[in-house]
């Protein structure tokens, strides 16, 4: 299954973004507001500079106190971004949440962020795969 599979079942249209000047007790408004676990940092709103996840704020509250939430965003998220594109595999999406321990991954095409998929997604996702291919063999085994 591909990741443009997982896009085109989500209800949502475009990705929320914070801008790296906004403030930590900005970007955790919006992460509650949302329900999201992460949001991606743009400057422009179309090319990602980073990710902000509500493990990085809980982090940096354990270390600076309540004193981190008034500070940019840009000094606590993630820049190494790990993307994907809409042509992915969801197994090896899979194998790089996983493995790198992140549950959010942007989906960037031609250098422009068109989603984000969880780590829930990419699960749904192969569990509905795994359902309909178990079904067709029932089927076929079946003889219909």
């Amino acid at each position: 299954m591909l990741v443009q599979v997982i896009l085109k079942s989500k209800a949502t249209t475009g990705v929320v973004t914070v801008k790296p000047d906004a403030s930590v007790s900005d970007a955790a408004r919006l992460l509650a507001e949302n329900k999201f676990g992460s949001v991606v940092v743009s400057a422009d709103g179309v090319t990602p500079d980073g990710i902000l996840s509500e493990r990085d704020i809980v982090r940096e509250l354990s270390k600076e106190g309540a004193a981190c939430l008034d500070k940019p965003v840009s000094g606590y998220m993630t820049r190494e971004l790990v993307t994907c594109t809409t042509q992915s595999n969801v197994g090896e999406l899979l194998k790089q949440m996983t493995e790198g321990r992140f549950r959010h991954m942007p989906v960037v095409e031609d250098g422009k962020l068109v989603g984000i998929v969880t780590l829930g997604d990419a699960v749904k996702a192969q569990l509905a795969q795994v359902a309909m291919e178990k079904d067709a063999l029932q089927d076929m085994i079946m003889g219909h």
